[in-house]
């Protein structure tokens, strides 16, 4: 199989299960170092201001909304 072959066959796209394995080995590791607690208590030092800016330019870079993010749960879908 040449090299273009190989690579070609190990494009997933969506539901890209190599990316997901590496995706939980990160957040497993991250979880298990201890670090979890000191990102809280750096999250809660955040400057509201500064966060709210942050989350406009994260929502500004998405092709669309979550639809769970302004969602009434007390409404049935």
């Amino acid at each position: 199989m040449s090299k273009e072959s190989k690579q070609q066959t190990q494009i997933q796209g969506e539901g890209d299960k190599e990316a997901a394995r590496h995706y939980d080995e990160a957040t497993r590791e991250f979880v298990e170092s201890g670090k979890v607690e000191e990102a809280v208590e750096q999250a809660k030092g955040q400057d509201p201001k500064e966060a709210e800016e942050a989350e406009r330019t994260g929502e500004s870079r998405s092709k669309e909304r979550d639809p769970a993010v302004h969602r009434d749960y007390d409404k049935p879908t």
